[in-house]
C-alpha cells in the first residue's frame, strides 16, 4: 500500500479527510492543515530541536561495545548518577566494561527494568528519559 512518502504521519490521521490525495498534488503538511482548518490557525516552528538524545542505536549494548553510542550511554548515565546516588559513577569513555555494566544494572534495579547490565531498547530510552528529565530540572536552578 502506499502512502504519500513525506506525509505519512499526518496521513495516518487525515487519510479520512483526503489529505492523501493532497499531499499527491503537492500540498505541505502545513498547507493541507490550513486547507481543513483555514489561516486562523497557529503553526509553531522551529529552526533547530535541541535537547532531545539521540536515538537507540538498533543493537543491544553489553560489556565489549564500543563507540559514541556507548559514550553518550555513558555521559547519560553518569549525570543520573549525580542524582540517583546509587548507581555507581562511571568515566565516559566509550567502552562498555564491567563498571558501565555495574552501573546500568543499578540503574535497572531503581527503574523497575530486568537487571541484566546490558542496554536494550527499553533501558536505553528509560536512561534517555531520566537524564532528559534530571537535565531540565537542572536548567531552573
Amino acid at each position: 500500500m502506499r502512502v504519500c512518502g513525506h506525509l505519512y504521519a499526518l496521513a495516518i490521521w487525515l487519510t479520512q479527510w483526503g489529505s492523501c490525495s493532497l499531499g499527491q498534488q503537492g500540498y505541505s503538511p502545513i498547507e493541507i492543515l490550513r486547507y481543513y482548518y483555514g489561516d486562523s490557525i497557529y503553526i509553531n516552528t522551529a529552526e533547530q530541536i535541541a535537547g532531545i538524545p539521540a536515538s537507540w542505536p538498533g543493537y543491544d549494548l553489553t560489556v565489549g561495545s564500543s563507540g559514541d553510542k556507548v559514550r553518550q550511554l555513558q555521559e547519560q548515565l553518569d549525570a543520573i548518577a549525580q542524582v540517583y546516588t546509587a548507581i555507581p559513577r562511571i568515566q565516559p569513555d566509550g567502552i562498555y566494561g564491567q563498571q558501565t555494566a555495574a552501573a546500568v544494572r543499578e540503574f535497572q534495579n531503581i527503574f523497575g527494568l530486568p537487571q541484566t547490565g546490558v542496554t536494550d531498547f527499553a533501558t536505553w530510552y528509560k536512561i534517555s528519559h531520566i537524564y532528559v528529565g534530571i537535565t531540565r530540572i537542572a536548567e531552573l536552578y
